[in-house]
């Protein structure tokens, strides 16, 4: 074995050591969920293959060519008994793009698929694609709708940018059809996300209406808005089911994360919620349920943010940011996927019986300090009761 074979052997060597290590559960749970220790996929995830030329003719000094520089806000489906994420990678060279990573066990020993995903592309080219939502629709098909942004050639302005949603279906997940982007009325499209079942015979979406790329202007919130038809998908009319509040964690912009999954009791709904600092834009999780049977409807509202980074959670490519588009239900099992910071995926596992319970029981937000005090006094004194007995 050449000089050269050996350094190749030994990149694969110690990618192979890097994939094979074992996650474990964090021990200081909160009852409604537990982190897991490790990140679930980061970048030097990223196969050796993908990343260095091994020929020693055309990479003498065994370079990495063509770097990845993030693995962020996966979709996520439980596809032929494996926990199956579409990653969105990001390259060094900014743009993102779509991979298929699988485990057994849904907790550790991600591997991506050999080959991204080639997207293919409608008549007007997205520059970037990203964040996609998985939906195994009842129609039979898997959809994937992800954010299609384009140069917004209405300024000359370089960083100016507009979003819509693209839509592209599978039976796969490795031969994908491109369909056309999301038609709406309300400007721009942002974390859409589509309903798992027909509501009136029609596709259900949960949309993001926004003036501007970055700022959902005066409007905003979690929309809902139907089409009749998915190949030509057009919403005539959206509704805000979820809107923005005033000092809250969701004061500036709020989004559906993943699909909403099905219970007896109604749809749990996982969303981000943005507020600003002086640090910069926090991006928390939150929960909230709809009616089974109207699932526009809000039923439970609990208060404050359901996670928040920790930790070294905080840092990374754009800070102090939890963000979920992924989750899987697999029988009373809930594993949560969700990125920190823009940066790398980990994963928490739950229960669907502890999340009704932190939905159904968890005290909506007074929106002012008064009764939030209040609502804390009477906890306080409840426990100080039953202590005491």
């Amino acid at each position: 074995m050449s000089e050269y074979e050996q350094k190749v052997k030994a990149l694969f060597d110690r990618h192979e050591s890097f994939l094979a290590i074992k996650n474990a559960p964090q021990e200081d749970g909160n009852g409604i969920y537990t982190r897991w220790k490790n990140p679930v996929v980061t970048a030097a995830h990223a196969p050796v293959f993908w990343r260095y030329d091994l020929n020693p003719e055309t990479n003498p000094y065994l370079m990495e060519r063509i770097g990845v520089n993030a693995a962020l806000n996966p979709g996520a489906i439980l596809w032929n008994g494996k926990y199956v994420m579409v990653v969105r990678v990001e390259g060094a060279d900014r743009k993102s793009f779509f991979a298929v990573a699988e485990s057994e066990n849904g907790v550790d020993n991600f591997r991506f698929w050999d080959y991204p995903i080639s997207m293919p592309e409608n008549d007007d080219p997205e520059t970037n694609a990203y964040d996609m939502r998985l939906v195994q629709h009842e129609d039979g098909y898997i959809y994937g709708l992800f954010c299609a942004e384009r140069k917004d050639k209405s300024v000359d302005d370089t960083s100016a940018a507009e979003a819509q949603c693209g839509i592209a279906r599978t039976r796969d997940l490795v031969n994908w059809e491109r369909l056309p982007d999301l038609k709406t009325y309300s400007g721009q499209q942002r974390n859409v996300v589509l309903h798992p079942e027909f509501v009136d015979g029609k596709y259900a979406f949960y949309t993001r209406p926004q003036d501007g790329f970055i700022s959902v202007g005066g409007g905003g919130g979690i929309g809902w808005g139907l089409a009749d038809d998915i190949t030509q998908a057009e919403i005539k009319e959206e509704r805000i089911v979820d809107g923005r509040v005033y000092h809250t964690i969701k004061e500036v912009k709020n989004g559906q994360g993943p699909a909403p999954l099905k219970t007896d009791e109604g749809w749990l709904h996982l969303a981000h919620g943005v507020r600003n600092t002086a640090a910069g834009l926090r991006y928390v999780l939150y929960m909230f349920m709809t009616d089974l049977q109207e699932p526009w409807r809000v039923t439970h509202r609990p208060g404050g943010m359901f996670m928040g980074p920790e930790g070294e959670e905080r840092v990374g490519d754009v800070s102090n940011v939890v963000f979920c588009n992924g989750w899987i239900q697999n029988g009373e099992q809930v594993h949560i996927y969700y990125a920190s910071s823009d940066t790398r995926c980990h994963v928490a596992t739950t229960t669907v019986g502890q999340l009704l319970d932190y939905v159904k029981n968890t005290p909506e937000d007074g929106l002012r300090t008064a009764t939030s005090v209040e609502t804390r006094n009477a906890l306080i004194k409840r426990n100080l009761e039953w202590m005491n007995r």
